[in-house]
C-alpha cells in the first residue's frame, strides 16, 4: 500500500488559484466544497493574494490561496475529490498552464519528507518551491512550529517574484477547532 493510499489522519495543503470571471467567488466556492468532502476534519485557509500569471501570461492575472486540511481518509480519494471539484466548477484543460476558473494542486501532505508518486499525483508538488504565489499563502497556513516552516520561508525569501505577490484580501475561517483563524 503506497502513502497515497494509507488511511489515517493526514494534514493535506491544497494551492487554489483562479483567474476567468469571478475569481474570489471561484475560490470561496471551492473552500466550501473542500470543506464539505467526507472524511475532511478540520480546514485553514489563507488570506487571497493577487499575482501575475507564470507560465502562459497572455492572459488575467490570478488570485491564490491556499488550504490545509485535516483529514482521515486515503489521500488519492481526496485527491480524486479535488479533481471531480475542478470538474464542477468549470475547469477546462484547453492550455498548459492557460486560463481557469479553479485550480486545485495537492502540495504537500504533512511534510516535505512524505513523498507520492503516482502517475496523476507527485506531492511534495514539483514546482512549488519555486514559486512564490504559492508560498505565500501555503506559509499562511503552517503552523509556525511545523518542522519544514522555517525552510519555506527561507526559500519564500529567495525568490525574485516574491514581490509580485499582492495581498488581496484577508479571510476569515475556521480552523481544526471550529474557532477563527486568520
Amino acid at each position: 500500500m503506497s502513502a497515497a493510499d494509507r488511511s489515517a489522519v493526514n494534514q493535506l495543503y491544497i494551492g487554489l488559484g483562479s483567474n476567468i470571471g469571478d475569481r474570489e467567488g471561484w475560490l470561496r466556492k471551492a473552500v466550501e466544497e473542500l470543506r464539505q468532502i467526507p472524511g475532511v476534519l478540520g480546514m485553514r485557509v489563507s488570506a487571497i493574494y493577487e499575482t501575475a500569471p507564470v507560465g502562459y501570461t497572455d492572459q488575467g492575472p490570478f488570485l491564490n490561496m491556499a488550504a490545509s486540511l485535516e483529514v482521515d481518509v486515503p489521500v488519492m480519494d481526496i485527491f480524486r475529490q479535488m479533481m471531480f471539484i475542478e470538474q464542477r466548477l468549470g475547469r477546462k484543460r484547453t492550455i498548459h498552464w492557460g486560463p481557469r476558473t479553479i485550480d486545485l494542486d495537492l502540495l504537500m501532505v504533512n511534510n516535505l519528507a512524505v513523498r507520492i508518486e503516482e502517475p496523476e499525483l507527485i506531492v511534495p508538488h514539483p514546482r512549488m518551491l519555486g514559486r512564490a504565489f504559492v508560498l505565500t499563502p501555503l506559509l499562511d497556513v503552517m503552523e509556525r512550529e511545523h518542522p519544514d516552516y522555517d525552510k519555506l520561508l527561507q526559500r519564500l525569501q529567495s525568490l525574485p517574484d516574491r514581490e509580485g505577490v499582492n495581498l488581496w484580501r484577508k479571510v476569515q475561517s475556521q480552523n481544526e477547532s471550529g474557532h477563527s483563524a486568520n
